[in-house]
């Protein structure tokens, strides 16, 4: 069992109400700390770290509004990328919640607050949208996150990247991406570039690998062809049509358009049991003097 497959585990058996669920840290040396971005709803500080049993010298916690990433080289990438290169994180999670308040914004209700706070709508950037990074799903929102962190040069690829949705009402984790996939799934094959032939592309067929003078043509010239090709079509027309009145050619058959293709059904998850908070994790950290 690996690291964030333990924390959903312990998660899921404590928001059942099981005191004794935990996840022993000392088992995980190697995949710890986590660095994990939330946001910065008040509402997770009584969630962390306890909902993931970590205990908090193995949890790097990073914050900003809606748990937002909106480039590989974004200053949250900068934090990210120096949480794991200067503080040792050695997997990424990416934890969204619900009843987001960035996921409800709209343009028009954003520009009204920022105005009760003095701030002019010409005083914000044009695009309010893009600067902000509103969005309309806390799932996608995190599914967008997590691909940004695995395009950006500043993560190494050997660093999982895991997608979770908390339930700010129960404490209970959810699964949205599983960071190991990415591990676990085989390198693409490098994509085969076709040689470009001609003047048009800047390269010669020699620069290409591919030398005219090497192919074979067969020695005909063009008039003989044309002489040879009407004589073979002669002679099938007067075998298939002895008293010299062809056949009509047959119709050739309709062209049916192949019918558009199914859609993918969508799944809606859904929505987590009201269940009470779940209790403190257990921690089974190891002694303090065993760390450096």
């Amino acid at each position: 069992m690996r690291l964030f497959e333990a924390i959903l585990e312990a998660n899921h058996r404590a928001v059942t109400g099981d005191g004794t669920a935990g996840v022993r840290v000392a088992d995980y040396a190697n995949e710890l700390p986590v660095v994990a971005l939330t946001c910065i709803d008040p509402r997770l500080n009584r969630f962390f770290p306890g909902v993931m049993g970590l205990p908090e010298e193995y949890f790097i916690w990073l914050r900003n509004a809606g748990n937002i990433i909106t480039n590989p080289l974004s200053s949250t990438m900068r934090s990210l990328a120096l949480a794991c290169a200067l503080k040792g994180g050695r997997e990424v999670a990416v934890i969204g919640h619900t009843d987001c308040q960035v996921c409800k914004a709209t343009v028009s209700g954003l520009t009204e607050r920022f105005k009760a706070l003095g701030i002019d709508r010409q005083q914000l950037p044009e695009n309010l949208t893009d600067y902000f990074g509103l969005f309309a799903s806390e799932r996608q929102n995190v599914i967008k996150g997590v691909d940004i962190i695995r395009r950006s040069p500043l993560i190494g690829p050997k660093v999982p990247v895991h997608g979770l949705l908390v339930d700010v009402q129960t404490g209970r984790l959810e699964s949205i991406v599983n960071g190991y996939d990415a591990l676990d799934r085989p390198a693409a094959p490098p994509r085969m570039e076709m040689p470009s032939i001609g003047a048009g592309t800047g390269q010669s067929s020699a620069s290409a690998g591919f030398n005219l003078g090497e192919m074979k043509f067969p020695e005909l010239k063009i008039g003989e062809a044309a002489r040879q090709a009407g004589g073979q079509a002669a002679e099938i027309q007067r075998q298939s049509d002895p008293i010299g009145q062809s056949a009509p050619a047959p119709a050739p058959p309709p062209i049916v358009a192949p019918p558009p293709p199914l859609a993918p059904a969508r799944t809606i998850p859904a929505p987590p049991r009201a269940i009470p908070v779940p209790p403190p994790i257990r921690i089974h950290a190891p002694p303090r003097s065993g760390r450096r």
